[in-house]
């Protein structure tokens, strides 16, 4: 195998010295065995030389078998996680396996189901890899260590495939991020520089204040704070994205909630502690290998200049009479666990323990994802260099700190084992490459994270209620009745209004009950437009008494309507079928004629019953013939007198 390097300038920020990348890999190409002269395509080209890059050395051991080394942590080989990298110069349809072999975290989401992110050119959404793709296992030829192996086909020569762990967030894209927030919102939007880092990158201070500061200052009426710290881990991007919705949610000018949580409480947040690591692709460390949330207790300012403005702004206020420094939250991702989760501390003191709490469980009514089995309360020793345990020495006893742990993958469903992942508009299938990858779009985390950062703010609005540092305003004026949409206009009314009439006042009266008797009949005559004609009989005055009434119209006497009629009527009928009308008592006059309606009706179904087995040649025909009809109406006609001769009898 050969490899052949070709450098080029990484993508840095403005406030970056051009080291990204260091250590990395930067447009690597890799050719199989016996090749040389120019590169072809299919020769894969691994890049992570940009920021937030990652990824260490590339081996060639298959004819389509990648094995992937990670770069550790700069200034520290212990940590190996986070995996971000490019691959271009890719033939269509080519299938490929990458082994990422030197993971340092044997137990982590891979298995209970996350898999890598790839998005391309073409389609910017990170889109999670299938699972029946992606394996995680002990692999007896890399010395029995964990290897993450994944396949994948790249359907488009002319696009570039980007590899992650999770959902990248860069120090460039966060200050682009507080650029737009700046010019959308500059009235409740401060932002200042705490510090540096040791690569003078700036550590970024966000202030959200409108209280009121009064004139005199009472220590019964101090002016609660809350200070929000994340990132101190770069490979933990989720943590950036619940801080940026709770930025936004707190930057809202019309937002009733942020209003009165601004109006009542000052906030600081900290959007990034560890901008170098972050820049470099770090997963724990720092630019000079320090895990910071391991070091709260021994600071230094050569070393951790960042912790070190963090804690000198904890001290200033927590020593000031004005302010009240009520909670100091540390927003980190796990890459172990699922679900969204706190960890807090322990006290000897059992109303500050009951006081601590109160806000892990308010958390946990807010946010559908609480997972309440990972949440942790203790004092280990081990943890004394973390911001959870530091802060309860440092600070005073009035300071609520916790660690709130965001899933780098997503959360079980309540008392089921389907795994939910952090997606944007849900899991949808998309076919990325033609070699039939069904592969789970999980658009930008951004949302499901957000929504996180905005739950949190809702707890600190029902936390501050509930000790009645906030009034409690009306329900209408904190969940104003939503209006139509402005795409749904209402239409325009007339400005000149009808008259109402009033009812005139009559006397209730029941109306007269008048009884019909309808009759439908079938014959062989039809109407003009060729339907047959259905004829409806009223009722007449109270004399005529009820009758069926017969058409003066040829019709075909045998017909099944005029049977029953002449089974159930008290008519005389003729030779002539002629309706006789009987008269009215003490009248000499003839009773006029009800009306006749005539409607419509579905044309009549006709059946002939024919004996198929006494039917020899020509048979058919006779059967058919006028003359067989005939003789089957004198027969019925026979039958009928007979029983109506028998019935008067």
């Amino acid at each position: 195998m050969s490899v052949l390097f070709f450098f080029s300038a990484p993508t840095d920020s403005d406030d970056s010295d051009g080291e990204g990348g260091l250590g990395n890999v930067s447009r690597v190409i890799v050719r199989p065995p016996g090749h040389s002269g120019k590169a072809k395509r299919g020769h894969l080209c691994f890049d992570a030389a940009f920021e937030t890059g990652n990824l260490g050395r590339v081996d060639l051991v298959g004819e389509f078998e990648y094995d992937l080394f990670l770069r550790p942590d700069t200034c520290n080989p212990r940590y190996r996680f986070w995996f971000n990298f490019t691959v271009d110069n890719v033939k269509q349809d080519q299938r490929v396996i990458f082994n990422i072999v030197n993971m340092n975290k044997s137990r982590n989401l891979f298995k209970d189901g996350m898999t890598p992110l790839v998005k391309s050119t073409s389609r910017p959404k990170w889109q999670r890899l299938p699972r029946c793709e992606v394996f995680y296992y002990k692999s007896p030829v890399h010395q029995n260590h964990y290897v993450l192996s994944f396949a994948f086909g790249f359907d488009k020569e002319d696009e570039v495939y980007q590899f992650a762990l999770t959902f990248p967030y860069s120090y460039s894209k966060m200050q682009a991020y507080l650029n737009a927030v700046e010019l959308k919102f500059p009235d409740t939007f401060e932002r200042s520089t705490l510090g540096m880092s040791i690569q003078n990158r700036k550590l970024e201070l966000i202030t959200f204040d409108d209280v009121k500061k009064p004139d005199k200052m009472d220590p019964k009426n101090v002016i609660h704070m809350v200070v929000i710290l994340a990132r101190i881990h770069p490979g933990e991007s989720p943590a950036s994205y619940v801080v940026q919705g709770l930025i936004e949610f707190l930057a809202a000018a019309n937002q009733p909630i942020s209003k009165a949580l601004r109006e009542h409480v000052v906030f600081k947040i900290v959007p990034m502690l560890n901008p170098d690591g972050v820049f470099l692709g770090n997963n724990r460390c720092n630019v000079i290998g320090h895990d910071l949330n391991r070091s709260w207790n021994k600071l230094s300012q050569y070393t951790h200049p960042t912790l070190s403005a963090v804690m000198k702004m904890l001290k200033e206020y927590d020593n000031s009479s004005c302010y009240q420094v009520d909670f100091v939250i540390d927003l980190h991702a796990h890459s172990s666990l699922t679900g969204t989760f706190i960890y807090g501390s322990t006290y000897d003191n059992v109303y500050r323990y009951e006081r601590h709490l109160v806000f892990p469980k308010l958390f946990a009514t807010k946010c559908e994802d609480f997972c309440q089995e990972h949440m942790m309360f203790n004092a280990d020793d081990r943890k004394s260099g973390t911001a959870r345990r530091y802060f309860v020495e440092a600070l005073s006893d009035n300071v609520n700190t916790y660690t709130l742990e965001v899933s780098m993958c997503g959360y079980f469903l309540n008392g089921t084992n389907i795994l939910t992942q952090y997606t944007e508009d849900g899991c949808m299938c998309q076919n990325l490459s033609k070699i039939r990858l069904c592969i789970v779009l999980t658009l930008d985390r951004l949302v499901s994270d957000m929504r996180i950062g905005r739950n949190l703010a809702r707890t600190f609005l029902e936390y501050y209620r509930f000790t009645n540092i906030l009034p409690i305003p009306p329900v209408d004026e904190l969940r104003p009745r939503k209006g139509r949409p402005r795409t749904h206009r209402p239409r325009a009314r007339s400005k000149t209004r009808s008259e109402v009439r009033v009812r005139p006042k009559t006397t209730r009266a029941y109306a007269p009950i008048s009884y019909t008797d309808l009759s439908i009949c079938y014959d062989s005559a039809t109407s003009e437009d060729g339907s047959p004609v259905r004829y409806m009989y009223g009722q007449g005055n109270a004399g005529y008494g009820g009758f069926r009434m017969r058409p003066l119209i040829h019709q075909d006497q045998f017909s099944l309507s005029n049977i029953q009629a002449a089974r159930f009527s008290n008519l005389d009928f003729t030779s002539d079928f002629r309706l006789k009308v009987p008269k009215a008592k003490g009248t000499s006059q003839e009773p006029k004629m009800p009306p006749i309606e005539m409607l419509n009706v579905p044309p009549k179904p006709h059946l002939t019953i024919i004996d198929f087995n006494q039917l020899t040649r020509g048979g058919l025909d006779e059967a058919t013939s006028g003359k067989t009809i005939e003789r089957e109406k004198e027969k019925i006609r026979r039958h009928t007198t007979h029983k109506s001769s028998s019935r008067k009898a």
